[in-house]
């Protein structure tokens, strides 16, 4: 009989080991695993020949491989622009844009959350103080009917403490989840952010450039006044007939109508810029500054697609919120198993005086385990579990979605930037050759050789090639700024906080 609870107990000790395993394996969390993703070793635009060039600076230097950094600061990739007037400006929107405060709102809020599930790890434990007048009836007191009852005074003081146990991970994949969803909302501030200076540069330029897409019309109008002036004269002399005179005050007409439409354009992208800054429509103005010149742009290097992945900072709030969808599968299984808290008490009562209560006489505790497990829930735990993994797919998927969509980002705005420099190389000869043939044009009509009607053909196409040029000029600076958002709003990854990127010029 012996040798039999001898075997019994040697089973029992090397079956309750197993068991116990088995039991966390069943709750806990699964092992996260990163999704698999296609990423290419490059970017297609990169490997062609128009873009090889560009990775190479005027003075020959070349950049710097970028590496993967998503936690490290972006620096200040703004400044290599080299404009003090949109330094103060995106500036001002960290400031005081009022999405990004929003944005910030959050980070707090989800910090929050992760403390009170980091509560849960620790004893909780409270204090509690209280004062009674009680009369109970004679059954209550165990005396006879109708037997008088004096009114009593109780004193109440205590200490009580209670703790859970996490036997199964339900505690541990809380916070897990708590700080996957605070890391999650503190990448979407960071993307929050990026966009807000990338929109407010964007914005700029565009402001920038239809200033100096009206320059350009307000020497069109220029023009078309003195070819009114020259007609009206020639036509008062008996020189030309009324045509071409209501054909110059045409084109004035249409030239000034353009500009003034223009101007709308203008003021649309000016109230833009306002409410990035935070500030009201009414209470700002831009002033006026053309843009000129698009060959001081920098040059922004694509870097690996891989790269990629952990810079861009969407992805890595997808990346997060995987993690937290992950940890709440073990919440959900946790819920299946037993859970044990450990309570005690400690105080004293008194029916005499406040201090009566201190006494070592009137102590009294409580020392409790309390174990729970659930045994009929209508299926509402496995339900749980069915939901947090269709959470984990969900998350997952968005995931892929943001790879694809910032991969696709890259791409585009490297195509836009080669095609822009191939169109802006064509647009610039163009231009040459426009003012050459408006200047020979003018004096051909001068000395009578030729009709107002080649003159204005030849000043139109002048016109027009010069506003072409001026619109891909603000283009290649957008898209630029668009490049640098679709990188992650940096490239190298090595800058510290408040530092700009080196960039090369073109």
């Amino acid at each position: 009989m012996a040798t039999s609870i001898n075997k019994l107990q040697m089973i029992a000790k090397g079956v309750a080991p197993i068991l116990a395993a088995l039991l966390m394996t069943a709750c806990a969390a699964p092992e996260f695993k990163q999704p698999a993703m296609d990423v290419p070793t490059a970017f297609k635009e990169s490997q062609s020949p128009d873009a090889a060039a560009v990775k190479t600076a005027a003075d020959g230097s070349t950049w710097k491989q970028a590496q993967a950094a998503e936690a490290q600061p972006r620096g200040e990739w703004w400044l290599a622009f080299n404009d003090p007037a949109l330094n103060e400006l995106i500036n001002e929107a960290t400031r005081a844009n009022a999405n990004l405060a929003v944005a910030a709102a959050r980070v707090k809020q989800a910090r929050a959350i992760a403390g009170v599930a980091e509560a849960d790890r620790i004893p909780q434990v409270g204090v509690n103080a209280g004062a009674q007048r009680v009369r109970q009836s004679p059954t209550e007191a165990g005396l006879p009917a109708g037997t008088p009852v004096d009114p009593a005074k109780v004193f109440n003081a205590g200490l009580s403490a209670s703790y859970e146990v996490d036997l199964f991970g339900r505690v541990s994949s809380n916070v897990a989840a708590a700080r996957g969803d605070a890391a999650s909302v503190e990448a979407n501030y960071r993307s929050v952010l990026l966009a807000v200076q990338a929109d407010v540069a964007q914005t700029y330029f565009r402001l920038r450039a239809t200033d100096a897409e009206l320059e350009t019309l307000n020497r069109t109008v220029q023009t078309r006044e003195e070819n009114v002036k020259v007609n009206q004269r020639r036509f008062d002399l008996g020189d030309i007939g009324e045509f071409d005179l209501s054909r110059a005050k045409t084109e004035l007409a249409t030239a000034r109508a353009e500009a003034i439409g223009l101007q709308r354009q203008r003021v649309t992208t000016e109230h833009a810029l306002a409410v990035l800054l935070g500030k009201p429509a009414a209470s700002y103005t831009a002033g006026n500054s053309p843009l000129l010149d698009s060959t001081l742009l920098p040059v922004i290097p694509a870097g690996l697609p891989s790269t990629l992945l952990e810079r861009r900072p969407d992805i890595a709030a997808a990346q997060r919120a995987m993690e937290a969808a992950n940890a709440r599968i073990g919440v959900a299984r946790s819920a299946m198993f037993p859970s044990l808290v450990l309570n005690a008490n400690a105080g004293g009562v008194s029916g005499n005086t406040v201090a009566d209560v201190f006494k070592w006489s009137s102590r009294s505790w409580l020392l409790g385990a309390a174990l729970s497990l659930p045994v009929i829930d209508g299926g509402r735990n496995r339900a749980n579990i069915t939901r947090s993994e269709a959470a984990l797919e969900e998350s997952v998927g968005t995931y892929r979605q943001s790879v694809l969509t910032a991969f696709a980002e890259v791409e585009d705005n490297l195509a836009g930037l080669r095609i822009l420099a191939g169109q802006t190389a064509q647009i610039d000869d163009a231009v040459v050759s426009a003012r050459r043939s408006a200047d020979l044009a003018q004096k051909l009509y001068t000395a009578g050789r030729s009709s107002y009607l080649d003159l204005l053909d030849a000043q139109r196409n002048l016109a027009a090639v010069e506003r072409s040029a001026v619109q891909l000029r603000g283009n290649r600076a957008v898209t630029t700024v668009g490049l640098i958002r679709a990188l992650g709003g940096g490239w190298d990854g090595a800058g510290a906080p408040g530092t700009a990127p080196v960039v090369a010029q073109q």
